[in-house]
């Protein structure tokens, strides 16, 4: 008879355990199995970034908050995967370039390396979702004119040329950067690596919906090389 109360109670723990399992999975999503811990890297590959600022978040009484866009590219990183390292706080920049929208029109970067001597650059290119770099070249100094390679690491973006003809269907530009002499742009994917066309030509990038970061190698770049298109834009 004891055996028969100690069976039965073993069968009602084991019943309300089990209903409390099920509960707890129907809160979960319908494409998720419960206590399956497999599908959750399937999820997080359906995951994309997506969209979060605006100029409200930027501008302070009219005023470019850089630590306010460090934060948003920070936000990015944490969705990406990407360590926030010491040498990266030291050495991270944000630019709006003067322009005023940098919703639209602004990157965040590194410099791992720029050697004059040795004449190499490295660079991390940062760009929130639809975020462009404004357009622009980079001609000869005391130092040969920049050649520019990147390769998206995450998400993807637009690049642009001026050099061939006009590629139908582009990207809306953003009315506060201004016209642009870069017509021909090819969708540059995850993993994909493009090399500038030709030296002194313009260029830029536009990350697309989901943010892009591009890594860039390059000869030095000189800043005093850099000419921009928009006659505002300093960097």
């Amino acid at each position: 008879m004891r055996q028969k109360k100690i069976f039965s109670l073993n069968r009602l723990f084991t019943c309300v355990f089990v209903l409390i399992l099920m509960a707890g999975c129907g809160q979960a999503s319908k494409e998720t199995v419960c206590c399956d811990n497999s599908n959750h890297s399937e999820i997080k590959k359906e995951m994309k970034y997506s969209k979060k600022y605006t100029n409200a978040d930027f501008y302070t009484d009219g005023k470019f908050n850089a630590e306010a866009a460090k934060k948003a590219y920070l936000d990015m990183f944490e969705f990406y995967g990407i360590p926030f390292t010491p040498f990266m706080e030291e050495n991270f920049w944000v630019a709006e370039f003067g322009i005023g929208d940098f919703e639209n029109v602004g990157m965040g970067g590194i410099f791992w390396v720029n050697d004059a001597g040795h004449g190499y650059f490295a660079h991390a290119i940062y760009l929130l979702p639809g975020q462009m770099i404004p357009e622009h070249a980079h001609v000869k100094t005391a130092y040969p004119a920049k050649f520019e390679t990147w390769m998206v690491s995450k998400g993807w973006a637009y690049n642009f040329s001026e050099v061939g003809d006009a590629t139908p269907n582009p990207p809306v530009i953003p009315a506060s950067h201004g016209s642009i002499k870069s017509k021909n742009f090819v969708i540059q994917n995850l993993g994909e690596i493009i090399h500038l066309k030709q030296v002194e030509t313009f260029h830029f990038l536009m990350a697309g919906p989901e943010g892009a970061i591009v890594d860039e190698w390059a000869n030095y770049h000189d800043g005093a090389g850099l000419r921009f298109t928009n006659p505002n834009a300093k960097l």
